[in-house]
């Protein structure tokens, strides 16, 4: 058996964090659902980046969207949103096998909304219609102005996944807006059962910055992100364990899990999987690059770690306290990065399809 297979007895789910037009076409994901366990796809603008504009699958599908007179977003969302059609049809049976809690595909509002709540509400209502599928999450990043579109869209009965958290601040606050969605749907009684989110935690990211900030200290190298994420989860058991969440459960709502992300390994002196093996536990998700996927299936070692060593992590955090480095300001400074890296790659991704159609125009 697949040591992938290994994670899902100790309640973690596997996604991959990959999605390209040939995945689908060739049967690879269908073999991954089968053979390895994998049970959900995420994607993102730099995702898409690589798969339209640096592959040859879309060159066809992409002349054909311009005949029909589209613009280059328009056909950008038309070729992902096929994708993601086609992943969702192919993770169905996950999500009715598993009551709604895998099987979902992920598909990102344009990055340039993360500081716009109402145009993140406009594009994630239209995307979710447009794909039309209900294993479908939207992705919203975890900005203050996100917090209200995923309040909002929750109690619309929308599943969100929530990118781009590195504070523990930033998750408690998308844990609320999930939270508060809930309660405004059971207090206008409407059903909460069936609508699922993800908290979506980058991890790797965290350590190359802090590692850059720490010197000759090298004991304390390699271990921020893996300290942030398993205070984080603890923070996920207070909050399942309070009598609000509570109450929602008992009216069958789903837990927001916590989705580790950015889990590929930045440092080649670091186990290629470790932010892997030392986040396993119940109730989170892992979603994988298809290289880090690979290196677990070949030497991954799957064991219960998420909930060991929390004292250790909360006395990594006050040592780096005590060397001035600012946490806050860390998690800060690496959701601007990732907006400003995920809007670069939304907007290389447009440029690439419209390069396609001019080089199109030249043939002719």
């Amino acid at each position: 058996m697949s040591r992938l297979k290994h994670l899902a007895p100790l309640g973690q789910s596997v996604w991959l964090d990959f999605i390209q037009r040939s995945l689908l076409t060739s049967g690879q994901l269908r073999r991954l659902v089968h053979e390895d366990g994998v049970s959900g796809l995420t994607s993102n603008p730099s995702i898409f980046e690589k798969a339209i504009g640096g592959s040859q699958d879309y060159g066809v599908a992409m002349k054909a969207l311009r005949g029909k007179g589209l613009g280059t977003k328009a056909i950008y969302e038309a070729l992902a949103i096929e994708d993601l059609r086609a992943a969702a049809g192919e993770l169905r049976s996950v999500y009715d096998a598993n009551a709604k809690r895998d099987g979902y595909v992920s598909l990102e509002v344009s990055p340039h909304l993360a500081r716009d709540t109402a145009g993140t509400l406009e594009e994630a209502r239209r995307l979710w219609a447009a794909v039309g599928c209900q294993n479908l999450m939207i992705k919203v990043p975890g900005t203050p102005e996100g917090m209200g579109a995923i309040e909002d869209l929750i109690a619309e009965g929308i599943n969100v996944n929530v990118t781009l958290l590195f504070a523990r601040s930033a998750y408690r606050a998308a844990a609320e807006a999930f939270i508060r969605g809930l309660e405004r749907r059971l207090a206008a009684g409407l059903p909460v059962s069936g609508i699922a989110s993800v908290a979506s935690f980058f991890v790797s990211r965290i350590d190359t910055l802090v590692d850059s900030k720490l010197g000759a200290q090298d004991d304390l190298k390699g271990k921020a992100a893996i300290a942030n994420a398993k205070l984080a989860y603890a923070d996920y058991e207070s909050m399942v364990g309070g009598a609000r969440w509570k109450a929602l459960h008992a009216a069958g709502a789903m837990p927001q899990r916590l989705l580790w992300a950015s889990t590929s390994t930045k440092n080649p002196a670091y186990r290629d999987v470790i932010y892997v093996e030392e986040l396993i536990g119940p109730d989170t998700v892992n979603t994988l690059p298809m290289a880090t996927l690979d290196a677990f299936r070949d030497h991954g070692e799957a064991k219960a770690t998420l909930r060991e060593g929390v004292d250790r992590a909360e006395g990594h955090m006050v040592r780096l306290r005590e060397m001035g480095i600012d946490f806050d300001a860390v998690t800060a400074q690496l959701l601007e990065e990732g907006l400003r890296l995920f809007s670069q790659a939304f907007d290389s991704l447009l440029a690439s399809v419209e390069k396609a159609g001019a080089a199109e125009s030249g043939d002719r």
